[in-house]
């Protein structure tokens, strides 16, 4: 049953998109707008623009924009209706159509009803006797019992269906302990078995609290040694951090991010309650636009072996992208953090905090372990790839900093490195103005959308259609003076927004793309909010008959046989 027009103008109105936006992402106002770091992908510069006059936010980068209800959609993976029900209940209304959600709603209400349950025989395990392994090994890696509490710790027996049977008997079904990734089917027979059995369980929490996975590990040395959730409807392990349920409250104005579930918990048993780490998988800009929105600062603590070094060598111009100032923690006498601490303490790993090297500094120290300066050929190779690093640092007094502190590892002149240095600014900068002409070259494929599903056959009347809709969107009671059909107008997304625009008019409701509901895609509600917050002209009547008078010409010529445009064309020449 689709929901009412009235029911989503009100959701709209007790939901302004300043606020909801801004539980997510840091607003800055400009002028009648609001700016901050796009949600949506990575980037160091503001592009994302929310303009509450009009109730729409735009990314200008990544070309997304819609509504309060299109965000929700777009920042929680939510479908429309589940999208319109968690509004709901932000602004405590009743919910659409009497509450019944859809299919897709109940199912994700019982799958993380499913984990919550399942968490909760885990560590009901642990305490039992057969739970003995799995407590020695949380006692052998120094765990608290308040540690063990707090993350939720606890074990899967060594059995086949100790779990499917403790889920059914609460009523939940195979299949949807199947679908939580919380059991397995066996390919041949046909049966259902427990996924992880004789393991040590991590419950893997979302920033609101539920439990949406698992991840556990083996007491003994079979492989594989962790074992992590599959993909679900309720999890993308590419879209959440273990432990930042907990981060996201710390009062530390930074985040740490490590490399496992163990140096995690570690760190906030030690007191650094702003850790977090990655679930099985290498750091995804989905994970960095999760992080901009709690911190712009963070500090690196992978592994000191060659894998995490890898993994700290990809993430760092990820993170420096979204704006966040990233330093790399070193340790020296441990591979990792849990054991650092258990070995140096929680003041020793407090000072090594405070020596972390910024970006630059890490891949300087990087280079400088990868040539042997000892070597004229390689002190060339050092100074040349040294140069490369510093021709990308945006401030001249780093540059200066770092040109120095370069040349003197390599015995050589600050000039020298100096020079180089701008050799390669001066290249980069002209690889960057070729891919800007590139971008700027037909001014009608800069009008073109960028949503490739929406093209512009006509500009000259698709440029009118835009501004006529501008001019509607700010001053609705316009509509009295427009006589047109969306039939007359050359771009079809267009002409349905102008129909449905004005039936909102017609029927008393505000007038705005917020509020369109299912009639238009993700992607066309985009480009509607991409019209809508270019400048315009000034709202005026002179505009307006100008804007008709186009869309009504070039719809006529639209219709015109070969041979009256011909004739139109031959008359046109003689006139000039």
């Amino acid at each position: 049953m689709p929901i009412s027009p009235s029911y989503l103008d009100e959701l709209v109105a007790r939901n302004p998109i300043e606020e909801v936006v801004g539980q997510y992402v840091s607003l800055t106002r400009r002028s009648s707008n609001l700016f901050g770091l796009c949600p949506f992908h990575s980037e160091k510069t503001p592009s994302f623009s929310v303009a509450p006059d009009k109730g729409i936010y735009y990314c200008f980068g990544c070309h997304k924009g819609g509504g309060v209800v299109n965000f929700i959609m777009e920042i929680e993976s939510l479908s429309f209706r589940d999208a319109v029900i968690f509004l709901a209940k932000r602004a405590n209304m009743p919910l659409p159509d009497d509450g019944r959600p859809d299919a897709v709603s109940k199912q994700r209400d019982r799958l993380l009803a499913l984990c919550k349950a399942s968490a909760k025989y885990y560590h009901e395990q642990l305490k039992l006797p057969h739970g003995e392994p799995a407590r020695a090994y949380f006692a052998k890696r120094a765990l608290s019992p308040a540690t063990i509490t707090r993350f939720g710790l606890g074990y899967a027996p060594d059995g086949w269906n100790g779990l499917i049977d403790a889920m059914t008997a609460q009523g939940f079904t195979k299949e949807e302990l199947l679908a939580a990734g919380l059991a397995l089917k066996h390919q041949t027979k046909g049966t259902v078995y427990d996924r992880f059995r004789n393991r040590v369980m991590f419950p893997i929490i979302d920033v609101r609290g539920n439990v949406i996975a698992f991840g556990g590990r083996v007491l003994d040395d079979s492989t594989p040694k962790y074992l992590n959730s599959s993909e679900t409807l309720i999890f993308n392990k590419r879209r959440n951090l273990f432990a930042l349920n907990i981060a996201k409250k710390s009062k530390a104005d930074y985040i740490i991010l490590t490399e496992g579930y163990m140096d995690a918990i570690a760190l906030h048993q030690y007191g650094f309650d702003c850790a977090v780490a990655s679930l099985g998988t290498s750091l995804t800009e989905e994970h960095v636009n999760l992080l901009s929105k709690y911190t712009n600062k963070l500090i690196l603590t992978y592994d000191s072996d060659e894998a995490g070094q890898n993994a700290t060598r990809r993430a760092l111009p990820m993170l420096e992208k979204a704006g966040i100032a990233v330093k790399v923690l070193r340790m020296q006498g441990a591979k990792d953090p849990d054991e650092f601490l258990k070995k140096y303490g929680a003041d020793a790993f407090h000072s090594l905090l405070n020596k972390s090297e910024n970006q630059a500094e890490y891949f300087l120290n990087a280079l400088l372990r990868k040539y042997d300066l000892t070597i004229d050929d390689q002190k060339i190779a050092f100074a040349r790839e040294a140069a490369q690093t510093i021709a990308a640092m945006p401030n001249a007094v780093e540059r200066d900093v770092y040109c120095r502190r370069a040349a003197e590892a390599a015995g050589v002149s600050p000039e020298a490195i100096r020079i180089e240095a701008e050799k390669a600014r001066k290249k980069m900068a002209r690889a960057k103005r070729i891919r800007q002409e590139r971008e700027n070259t037909a001014v009608s494929q800069m009008h073109q959308p960028k949503e490739r599903t929406i093209r512009y056959e006509n500009m000259r009347s698709a440029m009118a259609e835009e501004g006529l809709l501008q001019q509607l969107a700010k001053e609705p009671e316009l509509f009295e003076r427009v006589d047109l059909d969306e039939s007359l107008f050359s771009v079809p997304l267009l002409g349905r927004a102008y129909s449905a625009m004005r039936a909102q008019y017609e029927q008393g409701r505000t007038v705005s793309v917020a509020s369109l509901g299912e009639a238009f895609s993700a992607e066309e509600t985009a480009h509607l909010s991409s019209v809508l917050q270019k400048r315009g002209d000034l709202i005026s009547d002179q505009a307006i008959d100008d804007y008709i008078r186009v869309i009504r010409e070039e719809h006529a010529k639209s219709n015109m046989s070969v041979e009256e445009r011909l004739r139109a064309a031959q008359d046109r020449a003689n006139k000039n």
